[in-house]
């Protein structure tokens, strides 16, 4: 039996904003504690963010896979993101925040277009507030490094 998921429920918000710690804390850490295991904390906060990424680029299957005829597009942008988020993890790690942090954003607006066919725009309000955190988590690290 498929239940109504059109709406966040008080599970998936705690999930989802509960998601945010590692980005918030790694981030904290990589600005307040430059000179403590730098690189590792950066690359921690990398890794953490092509998790979420990889999990985005996910959700699209989930979706198609509910729909009697399955949708293409919704299967092969599904991989896109776990594939962009991989070479993240193999450039230099400033560059791969940048590309999260971009990478972020196209999900956002993917999300954007293809959610409301599926029924789910309603999750579009906590995907913002989430990108946007995620989003200043990421490139706060590149920002640093430019500046200093």
């Amino acid at each position: 039996m498929q239940k109504n998921l059109s709406s966040p429920t008080l599970t998936a918000r705690a999930i989802g904003y509960g998601g945010l710690i590692p980005f918030i804390g790694l981030s904290a850490m990589s600005v307040l504690w430059r000179d403590i295991h730098h690189s590792a904390i950066l690359f921690s906060l990398l890794a953490y963010g092509a998790t979420i990424i990889s999990f985005l680029g996910a959700i699209h299957w989930g979706l198609a896979m509910r729909e009697e005829h399955q949708d293409r597009i919704a299967i092969i942008w599904g991989v896109v993101p776990s594939l962009v988020a991989w070479g993240s993890l193999i450039v230099d790690t400033h560059w791969g925040l940048a590309i999260q942090f971009i990478t972020l954003w196209v999900c956002f607006f993917v999300d954007y277009k293809r959610y409301p066919q599926y029924g789910v725009s309603k999750w579009l309000s906590m995907r913002l507030q989430l990108t946007v955190i995620a989003g200043v988590c990421l490139v706060l690290p590149v920002l640093m490094q430019i500046t200093s």
